[in-house]
């Protein structure tokens, strides 16, 4: 089984649908804790440690094979628990990050959360070293679209992280630094690719629950 840690619940239908379409057969574990992100937000990522190692011990007493941490807020915070936890712990953007990395050095990272922006970029940054390739990175925070998210107009989210994408000039990669920015691919007509997380995260994270459980199957649960 793989738990995934959410900062928000309209992420739970998201993953369900991805794990259809590629992963059939593995077995989530949804978890959904909107304050992490709100108390990352005002004093940052590591006030929230202790609530996120205490979600990693809870999904693992329930039979956890691996989590994925599905906020890239607090991401970095729940790998570091990794050690504690006795399971793969892993941060859905990372795979992204990589990928970014081996297109082009210039790499833009939009996101619509200011507390996103420092953890994405250390992880791009991370990435670029692990790789040895060099990198320049810009951020561009989406002013006013994480209102839309909250409120549940999703619609009008995803069009304005769409527009901001088509506004970004002199790029080889966009990075959308949020798993919830991700319906915005489809309506950007930036001539950057523009990458996001939830499918190469997923991914990442169901191989390491099936490493974790020998290669096993898991029944497919909501």
């Amino acid at each position: 089984m793989l738990a995934l840690l959410h900062t928000s619940p309209l992420h739970v239908p998201v993953f369900d649908a991805l794990r259809d379409e590629d992963h059939p057969g593995l077995e989530l574990r949804h978890v959904v804790r909107e304050d992490l992100l709100t108390r990352a937000g005002h004093e940052g990522p590591e006030a929230v440690a202790g609530d996120v190692r205490a979600v990693l011990d809870r999904a693992v007493a329930d039979g956890a094979r691996a989590v994925l941490c599905t906020c890239s807020s607090v991401g970095g915070v729940a790998e570091a628990a990794a050690a504690d936890a006795g399971v793969p712990v892993l941060r859905v953007d990372r795979p992204m990050a990589a990928a970014a990395v081996a297109v082009g050095p210039r790499i833009v990272v939009l996101a619509t959360v200011a507390s996103t922006l420092g953890p994405t970029v250390a992880l791009v940054e991370e990435e670029a070293r692990r790789a040895g390739r060099p990198v320049a990175v810009r951020t561009l925070l989406v002013e006013d679209a994480w209102e839309c998210f909250t409120a549940g107009d999703t619609r009008e989210y995803a069009r304005l992280v769409a527009r901001a994408a088509d506004e970004v000039t002199g790029a080889d990669v966009i990075v959308l630094a949020q798993a919830s920015m991700t319906p915005a691919r489809g309506l950007t007509s930036a001539t950057a690719p523009v990458l996001s997380s939830p499918r190469p995260g997923l991914a990442a994270g169901a191989r390491a629950a099936g490493a974790a459980a020998g290669g096993e199957p898991n029944r497919a649960t909501k």
